[in-house]
């Protein structure tokens, strides 16, 4: 159809740094869900100056709390499967650049990251409808915008629905409900990008990330060099942990330590950050200093696995 209203949800404004628990509970919201942002928070964020909730953990928290209720992310969509979503009944959540009004950090490039959610489209105004927790409730936000905004999250979606609306998923998805058929999509869609628009830095930073999903790390760590040459904005790596798994596993401790120092002047809790400038000073042989680093992370983000794991990897060898 050439319109589609989906019914809004009661809109959340977000609390510091929560846009992701806040759209998630507007999105659990129109499915009947009762709670808020802060029964979710509670989970994923127990922490409130942490600033960031990844993919991950939003797909974490519906798969362990809300029992009824599946959640899906993929990456590499389109408008149009955005649309079709929406037409077949299905608001969607995406993760996108957001424009600060002002400024947090020195020499401030005002970029950040949001989630929205899309609960309809308009093709003759050229305009989605989202609901938004920083902005406010049935803003039309024209697809050019959309697209522009959504490339330097790797076109992420995250799905949220009932299981009555299982089958709806996988005949919109088909093939790419396999997560490593979808991965491989979003690679070779990116990769066509980087060919088109060679200086596209957020191409270069997509085509690492998938090529990392595939453990191609040599030619992940070749993308993301290029991304970096190219210029990226200076919160990415709040957002975006790609680049450090990469640099790990291809041994350039140097570069992943200096990586780590840059996104944790920007964002000195961020556990993801904590957590890889440990691996850089475990691997450069310094184990008190990695322990204190792991443990940050831990206090950034309690119930952190990935911190966990490290402090006990570290105790036993």
């Amino acid at each position: 159809p050439e319109q589609v209203t989906l019914p809004a949800p009661k809109n959340e404004l977000e609390d510091m740094n929560a846009c992701g628990p806040a759209t998630l509970a507007m999105a659990l919201r129109f499915w009947g869900w009762e709670g808020d942002q802060y029964t979710i928070s509670d989970q994923i964020k127990p922490i409130r100056a942490d600033r960031n909730v990844n993919v991950e953990e939003l797909k974490y928290y519906v798969d362990n709390f809300v029992p009824g209720m599946y959640a899906e992310f993929r990456v590499g969509g389109d408008l149009d499967l955005l649309r079709r979503f929406l037409a077949d009944g299905i608001p969607v959540m995406i993760e996108e650049s957001f424009k600060l009004d002002k400024a947090f950090i020195v020499e401030d490039d005002f970029w950040a990251g949001h989630y929205v959610l899309l609960t309809g489209y308009d093709d003759k105004t050229q305009e989605f409808i989202t609901q938004d927790s920083e902005k406010g409730a049935n803003r039309r936000v024209a697809y050019t915008t959309t697209e522009e905004y959504w490339q330097s999250f790797n076109h992420v979606y995250i799905l949220i629905y009932p299981p009555d609306k299982q089958n709806n998923v996988l005949n919109q998805l088909g093939a790419q409900f396999d997560v490593d058929a979808n991965r491989q999509y979003a690679l070779d869609q990116a990769k066509a990008v980087t060919v088109s628009d060679p200086t596209n830095a957020f191409a270069w930073f997509n085509l690492g990330t998938n090529l990392m999903y595939f453990q191609r790390y040599e030619e992940s760590v070749a993308a993301y060099d290029q991304a970096r040459d190219l210029g990226l904005p200076k919160r990415m790596l709040r957002y975006q942990f790609g680049p450090f798994i990469s640099y790990f596993n291809m041994g350039r401790i140097d570069d992943l330590s200096a990586l780590a120092d840059y996104a944790l002047k920007i964002t000195p809790n961020s556990e993801e950050a904590l957590l890889w400038k440990g691996w850089a000073l475990y691997r450069q042989g310094n184990r008190e200093e990695a322990l204190a680093s792991f443990q940050k992370a831990l206090d950034a983000h309690p119930n952190y696995g990935d911190a966990q794991y490290a402090i006990n990897y570290v105790y036993n060898n």
